[in-house]
């Protein structure tokens, strides 16, 4: 389980855009930065691991929803580093009609960079909120290293009367290198992630290492 509150700092009180917004939730590098050491020592599959845990919690929010970011309008770019890391990370809004598409990149201190694209196909009502789906794309490159990852990550809106509306997430990824790893990993509504690689759940791959 990987837990996270971070939505202050992803909602600032001064208001934020839906760029601004993407661009804070993607300051979560932390989670990329052992990478290259871990390549260099052969152990792709932990790497891969990493790569994978951080499209997955760049690319939510659990905590809660303060407000509704701003709209920005198609072209618009917003960039801004992280500040736990110094990786810079950017985001684009390409279209805005009929589906909000978005693309991004996170360029890390050593030159890895992580590059993504997702479309916010539109709102769903349910019992349990109201859904966004967000088909999603991620490729990470190092050196000669590369990943890619696809899957669909819904953010909800879990609504309440009493203004402590929280904003949480569930879906999957499918993954794999050019080591030979591949993998799969979902995350459930309570941020409870499940992560295989070649077979292996995410304990033993940390273990191992």
């Amino acid at each position: 389980m990987y837990q996270t509150d971070l939505t202050r700092y992803e909602l600032p009180p001064e208001g934020i855009t839906l760029l601004g917004y993407v661009v804070r939730r993607m300051h979560k590098t932390q989670w990329l930065m052992p990478v290259s050491a871990m390549l260099a020592d052969g152990k792709t599959d932990q790497a891969v691991a990493r790569i994978a845990m951080y499209a997955v919690t760049a690319s939510t929010s659990f905590g809660r929803a303060y407000y509704q970011p701003r709209f920005n309008s198609a072209g618009d770019e917003i960039s801004e580093p992280d500040p736990n890391t110094g990786a810079l990370v950017s985001a684009k809004l390409e279209s805005s009609s009929p589906t909000n598409k978005i693309s991004y990149i996170a360029t890390l201190p050593d030159g890895s960079t992580f590059t993504g694209r997702e479309e916010i196909t539109g709102t769903t009502v349910g019992l349990r909120g109201l859904g966004m789906p967000a088909p999603s794309k991620f490729y990470f490159k190092s050196g000669d290293y590369t990943a890619e990852l696809t899957g669909v990550l819904t953010s909800e809106l879990a609504l309440s009367l009493i203004g402590r509306t929280r904003i949480r997430a569930y879906g999957f990824l499918n993954f794999n290198d050019n080591a030979g790893n591949t993998g799969k990993l979902n995350i459930d509504r309570d941020n409870n992630i499940e992560l295989e690689i070649n077979g292996k759940n995410f304990h033993q791959i940390w273990e191992a290492g």
